[in-house]
């Protein structure tokens, strides 16, 4: 996975936007990044997700770079340009993408599924939401990264009436107004 990373950071090249950009607008960045460099970074992510903290730094490292290239905001901290922008880190965007994938997968999305990817957790004494999910256990450190681990630990955070939402559309919307607690 490691190599996979550094392909994508070398691929989002940002040099492209900086070369042939005239306008230091960010409408026209925002939306140049968004479309060539962002989507290096992001492309069939749920499947190679970094699972290594250098791995995760080296990719936001290449959004940190991009957001420098704003007028104005060159001063502020990572995190403020980000909000400023109206931009997430890559981690929440990967959550973004694996927590409705799991909403999906729990309400039945995936019938053709023999066998349960997610187990739910014998008991019923629970503070936040009502629908908790078994962390298996593994020995070596890898089995902590698979997709249904990681997911584990921020669904556990969610409110009752996000994990509770009718629908994958209504799972999302609630998602995003409680997306500040998750990472």
């Amino acid at each position: 996975m490691s190599h996979q990373c550094a392909l994508a950071a070398q691929k989002a090249n940002l040099d492209c936007i900086k070369r042939n950009l005239g306008s230091r607008s960010r409408e026209v960045i925002l939306t140049l990044y968004s479309a060539l460099v962002r989507a290096h970074l992001e492309s069939c992510v749920q499947l190679w997700s970094p699972q290594h903290r250098k791995d995760m730094e080296l990719l936001e490292r290449v959004q940190r770079r991009a957001t420098k290239m704003f007028q104005g905001l060159e001063h502020l901290s990572y995190e403020d340009r980000l909000r400023e922008l109206g931009l997430f880190s890559l981690e929440k965007r990967r959550l973004q993408g694996d927590l409705p994938a799991a909403f999906q997968y729990l309400k039945g999305g995936y019938e053709k599924d023999e066998e349960n990817i997610f187990s739910r957790a014998c008991c019923d004494r629970t503070r936040s939401n009502g629908f908790k999910l078994r962390e298996g256990r593994f020995r070596p450190d890898i089995g902590k990264k698979f997709f249904t681990m990681s997911v584990v630990k921020h669904w556990h955070r969610l409110p009752r009436e996000v994990v509770e939402a009718p629908s994958l559309e209504t799972f999302k919307a609630r998602l995003d107004g409680a997306r500040s607690n998750l990472v």
